[in-house]
């Protein structure tokens, strides 16, 4: 391979997140809906018999299929199927920035406008209950905010001899910040809270 090749080939390569195809993605909604002459923010507790984390409070979300178009479409559709509301419910879907975790998954939130919504049914397998709090409240309530460090573990076979320092070598620690908001009996933490953190940044 000479460098006219090489050339060709770096002209022809679009840039993205390097390893993306070892993450998985998944996309959530921030609901705002009108509600007793204010805006309020919804949100859903996760149903008793979920698998992963049950009765915890979220954004309706989920996976990325390979058959949804974009991430935009897989938050509207997790939405219509954890709420039981129609795609017409949904008004002026718009995009924040999106987040890589610690954990292989980058995640797509949105911001969407529920309309003519009287009463919610949702669907029992996913949802226990939905709530709504007024916009508001976050706006003047900060939330309280925890540090999380994050350190490099390697595995027992891990070959120290061939790296400088062996095994004193100076692993970096990395610092993740934890949101914690309150309304009434209800916590809002993880990756919910750090959602509507930024969302709440955004619009200030």
């Amino acid at each position: 391979m000479d460098i006219n090749q090489i050339n060709q080939k770096l002209k022809s390569h679009t840039p993205r997140l390097l390893g993306m195809e070892t993450f998985k993605r998944f996309s959530v909604l921030v609901p705002l809906i009108e509600k007793e002459n204010d805006l309020h923010v919804l949100f859903e507790v996760r149903a008793l018999n979920m698998r992963r984390q049950p009765g915890e409070i979220c954004f309706p979300g989920g996976k990325v299929d390979a058959t949804d178009p974009n991430e935009k479409y897989t938050a509207i559709r997790e939405t219509i199927e954890e709420l039981r509301i129609k795609q017409e419910q949904i008004k002026d879907v718009q995009p924040l920035d999106y987040m890589i975790s610690p954990f292989g998954t980058i995640i797509y939130p949105y911001v969407g406008v529920l309309q003519n919504i009287a009463s919610f049914s949702p669907n029992p397998t996913e949802v226990e209950e939905v709530f709504t709090v007024p916009l508001n409240h976050f706006k003047q309530t900060p939330p309280e905010r925890y540090k999380v460090q994050f350190q490099g573990k390697p595995e027992a076979s891990f070959p120290f001899h061939l790296i400088a320092n062996g095994e004193e070598y100076n692993w970096q620690t990395r610092a993740m910040d934890e949101y914690f908001y309150y309304y009434n009996d209800k916590v809002i933490w993880g990756l919910t809270a750090k959602i509507l953190h930024h969302f709440l940044q955004v619009i200030d």
